[in-house]
């Protein structure tokens, strides 16, 4: 196996500083679930999972203030996972549990940013996403319903992403019983938008493609890679299914906009090539992001 690409050395961030970052992320992230919660979901009775959708029923039911349902649920179950799971959940997470509610109690006088419950589901559901998704980028989370799914995980053995689904699935069906049908499927669309927003913050817009080349013009498509498109490749040694021949493939990594231009150069050089690309979405190094 092979490798060319340009080399530099990435001086590491302090960890004092790193540490900082992240507790502002987690800070930050609490915020914008709390500001999405109180203008767009709890207004239009959306209650699309979680903790922050059960305080939403029992607001609708009983009129108790969201923050301090969630301080009350939150508590205990940051408390249990840590005894049952038996893991070390970070001060962070524990930062998350605490400051979310605070921050619901905060904004919690703010005016309705919509009436309209469509639009309060697509925009609330992405104000959380956003808000989740810079929490989890703080390495931590805002415990809640994940900590009881993993407890459940633990007893029954169900898939974790099954135990997550069941749970947000009670809620959300709690929901449609208490205030309507309706207001039931608004809040799935919620917890759609607010999963897709979450993939979006973690592993961003922008898909790269990874890029296969069979050739037996290696060195020349090499050669033209590193001086047309400026990218370092991967050389791999594999056998032909059919043939049993031994060959050697160029693998590389270019930007979405590259790609055109790294196709048209190898079949420049090579027009007999086999190439196959596959969408990157996380690519870390030289060139792409780099934490």
């Amino acid at each position: 196996m092979m490798m060319m690409a340009k080399k530099y050395r990435r001086e590491p961030m302090p960890p004092l500083l790193r540490h900082a970052i992240e507790y502002a992320l987690v800070i930050l992230g609490s915020f914008f679930v709390a500001l999405a919660f109180n203008v767009f979901l709890l207004p239009n009775n959306i209650a699309s999972g979680g903790v922050a959708g059960i305080s939403t029923i029992t607001k609708g039911v009983f009129g108790w203030e969201p923050g301090i349902v969630q301080w009350i649920l939150n508590i205990p179950l940051f408390i249990t996972g840590v005894v049952i799971l038996g893991k070390n959940f970070g001060f962070k997470s524990l930062v998350g549990t605490l400051v979310l509610p605070l921050f619901v109690l905060l904004t919690s006088n703010l005016e309705p940013a919509t009436p309209d419950p469509l639009l309060g589901a697509i925009f609330g559901g992405m104000g959380v996403g956003l808000g989740l998704g810079i929490v989890f980028r703080g390495r931590a989370s805002t415990g809640g319903i994940d900590l009881a799914a993993q407890v459940v995980h633990k007893f029954t053995h169900l898939p974790l992403g099954i135990c997550v689904a069941m749970l947000d699935g009670m809620i959300v069906l709690t929901s449609a019983l208490v205030f309507s049908v309706e207001e039931g499927l608004y809040a799935l669309i919620g917890l759609f938008a607010t999963s897709r927003t979450i993939d979006i913050v973690q592993v961003g817009l922008n898909t790269s493609k990874n890029v296969m080349i069979v050739t037996d013009e290696i060195d020349e498509v090499r050669e033209a890679i590193f001086k047309e498109i400026d990218r370092g490749v991967t050389v791999l040694n594999g056998s032909g299914g059919y043939t049993d021949q031994e060959r050697r493939i160029v693998m590389c990594v270019v930007q979405q906009n590259e790609f055109t231009k790294l196709s048209q150069t190898v079949k420049r050089v090579d027009p007999g090539a086999f190439v196959v690309a596959m969408n990157a979405t996380e690519v870390l190094g030289e060139g792409f992001k780099t934490s």
